[in-house]
């Protein structure tokens, strides 16, 4: 298998991909591709994703991208580490964590990009904008937790990792975050799968 990331290691959604793969223990070369340079567009690999973007995953002649699908992918094409709960209802709120979190809150992703993740920067206070979408993010947390520390579902799973990831972008900038949040993010964190990408060396900026 080959997967395709950024070339900063900085993408949200490669992370994920790459957890999925490391927790179910497949075999998997890394590729990167240079989004800033439109490496993307260029002819090798647009011929290979369909939407020209990464994380890109092919397997066996078959390429596919968008993270949430390619996790899904993993986990009914492997055994192994289930990436999704089990119960029909947790996985379909697990999926709908990961739509909401690609799709909402996107002052935070504007002001809290992932560079504060990875690259340690530093930026100013959030906008009335971005902390409203804090409070909309730190009251879905709240409810999708029931005050659970560890994780949302009773066992880990792949939204686990994309929710502490968009909770890290204000908690690794200092910005006000309830320390049960802090404390989840920072679990989840902790995980040998994701420290797997947390310390993979990046180009300076």
């Amino acid at each position: 298998m080959l997967l395709y990331v950024d070339s900063q290691f900085a993408s949200p959604y490669a992370m994920s991909v790459f957890v999925s793969l490391l927790e179910k223990g497949l075999p998997f070369d890394v590729e990167t591709v240079d989004l800033s340079a439109a490496k993307n567009h260029e002819p090798a690999f647009a011929t290979t994703s369909i939407t020209r973007r990464v994380p890109t995953l092919v397997h066996d002649g078959f390429a596919l991208s968008e993270s949430s699908a390619i996790s899904e992918y993993i986990n009914e094409t492997f055994p192994g580490q289930p990436l999704y709960p089990a119960d029909p209802r947790q996985r379909a709120r697990a999926r709908q964590v990961q739509a909401w979190l690609r799709s909402d809150l996107m002052p935070i992703r504007n002001e809290r990009s992932t560079l504060v993740v990875f690259y340690g920067a530093k930026m100013p206070e959030l906008s009335a904008d971005a902390r409203a979408s804090a409070d909309k993010l730190f009251s879905a947390a709240h409810a999708l937790l029931r005050d659970r520390s560890d994780n949302l579902f009773g066992q880990w799973c792949i939204a686990d990792v994309d929710l502490a990831l968009m909770l890290n972008r204000l908690v690794l900038n200092g910005d006000p975050v309830p320390p049960a949040l802090i404390a989840y993010a920072n679990q989840q964190w902790q995980r040998p799968t994701v420290q797997q990408w947390v310390k993979k060396l990046r180009p300076a900026l």
